[in-house]
């Protein structure tokens, strides 16, 4: 089955998700610096797979894809950080490495799939 729409992409259905608990999880943070590029970091997963499949080609996709999972690998490296600052307790953290671990998981095999 051919995907019509960005919205089947279950990574970005995934990174949806991260965004709605992220968004949540840090809204009391005082820190605005360290939410700010948390949040959109989270935003630029979603949006790089949104953007990257309505481009023209398979090798833009892919780059666009490349780019939501570097954009994932900056929210994982800044949810350690968010612990040790106190920002977010341990159970947020284990939800939110989850999850991100998911869409890491998926933009890889996505990107294999493309290749």
């Amino acid at each position: 089955m051919k995907i019509q729409k960005f919205q089947d992409i279950v990574a970005w259905q995934k990174a949806k998700e991260f965004n709605l608990i992220s968004y949540k999880t840090f809204q009391k943070c005082k820190d605005y610096y360290f939410r700010d590029q948390f949040l959109r970091a989270a935003l630029s997963i979603m949006n790089n797979i949104a953007e990257g499949f309505d481009r023209q080609s398979d090798k833009e996709f892919k780059q666009f894809l490349y780019i939501a999972k570097g954009s994932n690998s900056e929210v994982k490296s800044m949810l350690y950080l968010a612990v040790e600052f106190g920002h977010i307790n341990q159970q947020d953290f284990e939800l939110l490495n989850n999850l991100s671990e998911d869409i890491g998981r998926l933009l890889f095999g996505f990107i294999r799939s493309i290749s």
